[in-house]
C-alpha cells in the first residue's frame, strides 16, 4: 500500500502523468405525494413512497497535478462509458 501512496507524492512529470478515477451511480426519485405543510418546532414531514425517475452513471478522470479533470455522465453503466474520450 505504501508504494502506492508513493505515487501521489512524486513530483509533476508530463511523461508520465498520474491519472485517477472515480465513479458512481445516482437514482433520480420523484415525489408521488405533496410533503405535509412543517409545524414549527418540528421538521418537515414526507411520505418515504416515491417514484423512480431514472439513474445517471458519473464517470470522473482527473489528474491533480496538472489541474486536469473530465467528468462524463451516462444514462449507461456498459465498457464504452469507462473509456476516457
Amino acid at each position: 500500500m505504501e508504494d502506492v501512496l508513493a505515487v501521489y507524492t512524486r513530483p509533476y512529470d508530463p511523461d508520465y502523468p498520474v491519472v485517477c478515477m472515480d465513479e458512481t451511480s445516482k437514482q433520480h426519485i420523484k415525489e408521488i405525494r405533496t410533503p405535509l405543510p412543517t409545524i414549527p418546532g418540528k421538521p418537515m414531514r414526507y411520505d418515504s413512497e416515491y417514484k423512480r425517475n431514472g439513474v445517471s452513471n458519473m464517470f470522473m478522470f482527473f489528474e491533480s497535478l496538472a489541474g486536469m479533470r473530465y467528468i462524463n455522465v451516462t444514462d449507461s453503466r456498459t465498457a464504452v462509458d469507462w473509456q476516457y474520450r
